[in-house]
């Protein structure tokens, strides 16, 4: 079975196929020939990620899922959540986004954080949404260099490493997007399993 899954960021591409398994098929929009940058105009994680869905469902007809990640730490209220990506503004790229989100924790003693993923799956024209979770801590200062995002500054619950120190498979065991993308699994799997 193939989905087109809404996004241009091959490095989500990477981590989902990996966590696929070659059970599923993925491509991405450019792999399916679509050239769009998608808006994410919404207050919460679940309306971008049916935003972009339902976006790719009405242009293709196809089966096809996307998902917003939010990174919601307790001191800042829940920021940067939504905007996590544009946190810095929005040509803010992710060093812009880390130095930023320091600098606004510099004086905090919480350092508690989580990381929450949403997927919108379109199937045969039914939406479904499906949640994943991280809890963690944010350091003072980054480590590692795999991953992407705020990864180098994030440790989660249970381990001594950052998502950044981390390779595919040792992140995979706490991403909050592999569990939203387990739960999907399970739901195909019910459905479509021999």
């Amino acid at each position: 079975m193939e989905f087109i899954f809404a996004t241009n960021n091959l490095n989500k591409v990477k981590e989902i196929n990996n966590a696929l398994q070659g059970n599923y098929t993925i491509c991405s929009l450019k792999d399916a020939g679509i050239l769009i940058d998608i808006p994410e105009p919404y207050n919460t994680l679940e309306d971008n990620a049916r935003e972009k869905a339902v976006t790719i469902y009405q242009m293709t007809g196809k089966n096809c899922f996307s998902e917003d990640t939010g990174l919601e730490v307790d001191a800042l209220n829940g920021a940067p959540g939504v905007r996590s990506a544009r946190y810095a503004g929005d040509q803010a790229n992710s060093t812009d986004n880390m130095e930023k989100l320091l600098h606004e924790l510099s004086a905090s003693t919480n350092r508690n954080a989580r990381f929450r993923t949403v997927i919108c799956m379109i199937l045969e024209g039914k939406k479904l949404f499906f949640e994943g979770i991280c809890n963690g801590t944010i350091l003072r200062e980054r480590r590692g260099d795999e991953g992407f995002g705020y990864d180098p500054i994030f440790i989660p619950e249970g381990s001594l490493k950052t998502f950044a120190q981390m390779d595919t498979n040792e992140k995979n065991a706490f991403s909050h997007r592999k569990k939203a993308l387990d739960k999907m699994i399970t739901y195909l799997n019910s459905r479509y399993a021999r």
